[in-house]
């Protein structure tokens, strides 16, 4: 029985988190079982996914499977966007320094704040009456 390679790696932005597994291969992507162009209809998003393989010259040479879950259609790009970038790193070591000067590796930390007790929302305060 012959074992296939595969890099799994996870990516997460905001609220989404996506597994990405890289096989070597023709460039198929599929994200929850759908192809990505069915998955994220506006190019935007798909050339976001796309990017690390972009940078590092290697669009074409991997399969890309994704389990993504949570979050937005636009969150859930970005989070494929690190998995993909992590997974290249963990295919090989020589594509960490282009991915890293690219800003590709770092994970974005902004979260939505929480609501605070006695407000309507996170910041946002009743209006204030003196009398």
């Amino acid at each position: 029985m012959a074992s296939i390679v595969q890099y799994a790696a996870v990516g997460r932005r905001k609220t989404s988190t996506a597994r990405v597994y890289l096989r070597p291969g023709t460039g198929v992507i599929r994200i929850n079982r759908k192809p990505a162009e069915e998955y994220f209809k506006l190019e935007m998003r798909r050339k976001a996914l796309l990017a690390p393989l972009e940078v590092t010259a290697t669009s074409g040479s991997f399969d890309l499977l994704v389990n993504v879950k949570g979050g937005g259609l636009t969150g859930q790009s970005e989070a494929i966007r690190l998995g993909v970038a992590r997974a290249l790193v963990q295919a090989d070591a020589e594509h960490r320094k282009p991915l890293r000067d690219a800003g590709l590796l770092t994970r974005d930390p902004r979260m939505v704040e929480r609501k605070k007790p006695g407000q309507p929302k996170a910041r946002k305060r009743f209006q204030f009456s003196k009398r």
